[in-house]
């Protein structure tokens, strides 16, 4: 069996920024096992798997780390349509309907901007039982937690680009990970997420966390359109709009990298 597979930079427009993910267009259904096992040989934050439906525009798709498989993945689900349009899966302005273990999500997808349509993650302002008052050696401004994650607000955007973490604490007191942001600079936020129960240390730019920062920010500061930047060494931007109960998440993305995977 031989499987194509691609590797794309996703929010970001040059090659090496953004975050990277492996997708793999399917034309006939491979099994978990087998999923998993390409997703450990990439060795990415997320592999995509997309899967024709014999509804026009409808495709399955499914994200695994090196070790598991998830639920909501922004940045694979943007690589994956970008790498659609370009092998001819997709056309320019057609929307794409992604059914999902988060439901159907919806796609609109262009040569210059890809936009998502995915479900807001509504954000309850707690204290952690652990990381209360500072977080290695930051001070926490505001905690909030959301399905299997919590955010922390920092001081500011120094404090969030300069934070060391403590990846086996984090894995000690989170079930999937930790998310870090503050007010930015230049933009009306920045972030950074922390995921090595996932198998993920830090994620380079992260689609499901901006989910979450939305109904974060918004509840904070009545916002409901964001400029973002995950300010991790690679980086990435996004724009993020809220709409009710749903999040349109937008960017670009780069194919950097096609070949041929032999079973």
């Amino acid at each position: 069996m031989e499987l194509s597979i691609a590797i794309v930079d996703a929010f970001t427009e040059k090659a090496f920024g953004g975050n990277p993910a492996a997708v793999c267009l399917l034309e006939q259904e491979i099994n978990a096992a087998l999923m998993q096992s390409i997703a450990s040989e990439m060795n990415l934050s997320e592999t995509a798997f997309v899967l024709r439906t014999e509804q026009k525009g409808h495709f399955n798709l499914r994200w695994f780390t090196p070790t598991l498989e998830i639920d909501l993945c922004g940045h694979a689900t943007l690589a994956s349509s970008f790498w659609m349009l370009q092998k001819g899966w997709a056309v320019e302005g057609e929307k794409l309907h992604f059914h999902t273990l988060s439901g159907e999500l919806i796609v609109k997808v262009g040569q210059e901007i890809i936009e998502m349509d995915f479900p807001l993650l509504e954000t309850t302002v707690a204290t952690h039982p652990y990381f209360q008052d500072q977080l290695f050696g930051k001070k926490i401004v505001r905690a909030a937690e959301l399905k299997r994650n919590w955010i922390f607000e920092l001081e500011d955007e120094e404090a969030v680009r300069s934070l060391i973490p403590d990846f086996g604490e984090i894995s000690k007191h989170s079930e999937e990970g930790i998310i870090i942001t503050s007010k930015g600079n230049d933009v009306d936020c920045v972030s950074r997420f922390f995921g090595p129960n996932v198998g993920v240390p830090e994620d380079p730019v992260t689609g499901f966390a901006h989910c979450a920062l939305m109904d974060y920010w918004n509840k904070r500061t009545g916002k409901s359109n964001l400029k973002a930047h995950q300010a991790s060494k690679r980086g990435g931007n996004l724009e993020v709009e809220k709409l009710g109960n749903r999040v349109l998440l937008k960017g670009k993305a780069i194919g950097i990298l096609e070949g041929v995977i032999k079973i």
